[in-house]
């Protein structure tokens, strides 16, 4: 019984470490400094998906803050009742449950959770790869792929009448280029730190 409760202990530890959020998630390498391996698993999806990773982050930041158990918050009755969540949203990339399971579908990761920082990052790759395939919108354009990663393929048409999303997409590109100029600092650091072999 020790024994179990000593694993399951050191187990949680591992869990938490690798799931907690960053210390400072305004800041790219700040972020892989602490998480490295997150930075490999972010280099693979942009190797894959042609995503930049700057990119892939600021959808995060904005999505989940780098939550890994990040759920909308409850909807109100009378403004005091906690009542049900107005989405399936859930973990890093906020994804719901449909769009998971087609990510699954039709990249064959059968096995892939909303929890897991590499799926999450793999799926952004997946879904913006198709933003642009769909809607022909570039991924070097952070405001535009975020509007059709909140909005929705089918609903993007109609963004211009909402400013909620413009002004949240705003955001997530100025916070996009701000990655993308700090890792730009880093990135040989990065790209050198081969000593982790995954």
């Amino acid at each position: 019984m020790k024994y179990f409760k000593l694993n399951f202990f050191i187990l949680f530890i591992f869990l938490y470490g690798c799931s907690s959020v960053p210390s400072n998630i305004s800041s790219g390498c700040s972020i892989f400094d602490e998480k490295y391996l997150w930075y490999k698993h972010a280099k693979k999806s942009e190797k894959k998906w042609g995503t930049p990773i700057h990119l892939q982050l600021a959808i995060i930041k904005m999505e989940s803050g780098f939550d890994w158990l990040a759920k909308p918050p409850r909807q109100k009755i009378f403004k005091i009742i906690p009542y049900k969540r107005p989405s399936s949203s859930f973990g890093y990339s906020q994804a719901v449950k449909g769009t998971w399971k087609q990510y699954k579908d039709e990249t064959g990761n059968k096995f892939a959770r909303r929890t897991s920082f590499k799926d999450s990052v793999d799926f952004i790759g997946w879904y913006t790869n198709k933003t642009t395939k769909i809607l022909k919108i570039s991924k070097k354009n952070a405001f535009k792929q975020y509007i059709a990663y909140h909005e929705g393929w089918g609903n993007y048409k109609n963004y211009k009448k909402n400013k909620k999303v413009i002004n949240l997409a705003k955001r997530v590109a100025k916070q996009s280029e701000l990655y993308k100029r700090q890792l730009f600092k880093c990135q040989n650091s990065l790209t050198t730190r081969k000593y982790i072999i995954f």
